[in-house]
């Protein structure tokens, strides 16, 4: 049976884009909520495959997405390289922050494959429950992302330590960056191999990243990534999603050999496929905003997108994650309209 997404990821423009969107499983639907609360934490709810199986199947029982995507957190990884990870309620993540060499020695991969085997046993419960037509995404953080969570201790920061880090301490950002790289492929490289079907990595604050910077902290370790999946799996297709990159689309693409690349809702579709090396598949972009408030504005530009992207290999997507207060009647009306009502 055919899989339109992963045929998108081959290079195929279709009349009918295939759709799923970011963070679809979530606090945003009533059976996302009510499964949460049978997990003492985060983390806990992530690493116990009923659940993570039932979150991710739940958006595709509602609203029949192209694409299913493993239920996870990125800062699994840290938290499998011995780093401490909590999720605190109202906060976000918090961990103990990297900040010298010392810290970067504690890190050790020789127990992630164990504490990261529930992940793989969700991914396997997941791939024999979905419908034939819908593919299965894996995923991680690229290290540049995951690293801002582990240096800084928490999210949402303009990044100055870190970016301090990367140059006045290049051995030690390096490091860490080289720690992250050989993680985060045997982490996918895992996941190909227990069901998923394609990857998608998640390099949400390579906006703040400056340009004498960039290659050094988000397309070489993506490169390197990217490499070591297609030795072991060439067949299997990744998806980048740069956040913020903007004018570096074209040259992240080129450097780091992605097979799709996700367009955030602050760049233009139209610049993105100019830039891209043809036959990349685009992901994006509608802005959650308007998903979150519907109706007319919503609408118009779902279309403006469908149109723009006719005729080129094109995964109908958001330009960051769906917010939790989004009505779910929203995101069945989006389905809608891509699909041609």
């Amino acid at each position: 049976m055919s899989k339109p997404f992963l045929e998108a990821l081959r290079g195929q423009a279709q009349a009918v884009p295939p759709i799923w969107i970011m963070r679809q499983a979530g606090r945003y639907l009533p059976e996302y909520r009510a499964l949460r609360t049978k997990a003492r934490n985060f983390v806990a709810f992530c690493l116990t495959p009923e659940l993570a199986i039932e979150a991710t199947l739940q958006p595709i029982r509602r609203y029949g997405f192209d694409a299913a995507i493993l239920f996870a957190d990125i800062l699994l990884v840290p938290h499998a390289l011995g780093q401490s990870v909590a999720f605190l309620e109202g906060e976000g993540p918090k961990l103990e922050p990297i900040r010298d060499a010392a810290g970067l020695a504690r890190l050790s991969e020789a127990r992630a494959g164990e504490i990261l085997a529930p992940v793989m046993e969700s991914l396997k419960g997941i791939r024999a429950a979905l419908p034939g037509e819908t593919a299965l995404i894996g995923f991680a953080g690229a290290p540049w992302t995951v690293a801002t969570y582990m240096v800084e201790g928490a999210g949402g920061s303009d990044h100055t330590i870190i970016r301090r880090m990367a140059w006045q301490e290049p051995k030690l950002f390096d490091g860490l960056m080289d720690v992250l790289v050989e993680a985060t492929s045997a982490y996918l490289i895992a996941q190909v191999e227990a069901g998923a079907e394609a990857l998608q990595i998640f390099d949400t604050w390579a906006g703040a990243v400056p340009a004498g910077l960039f290659e050094r902290a988000v397309s070489g370790p993506t490169a390197r990534i990217v490499a070591a999946v297609k030795a072991k799996h060439p067949h299997v297709p990744v998806i980048g999603f740069p956040r913020g990159a903007g004018g570096h689309l074209g040259p992240y693409a080129r450097a780091t050999g992605v097979d799709g690349i996700g367009v955030d809702h602050m760049c233009d579709l139209g610049f993105a496929a100019s830039a891209v090396p043809a036959g990349v598949a685009l992901q994006g972009n509608l802005d959650p905003v308007l998903l979150l408030d519907g109706g007319a504005a919503m609408e118009a530009e779902t279309r403006r997108i469908l149109s723009a992207m006719k005729g080129r290999p094109f995964i109908f997507n958001l330009g960051h994650g769906v917010t939790p207060p989004t009505p779910p009647e929203n995101v069945a009306r989006l389905v809608e309209i891509v699909r041609g009502g």
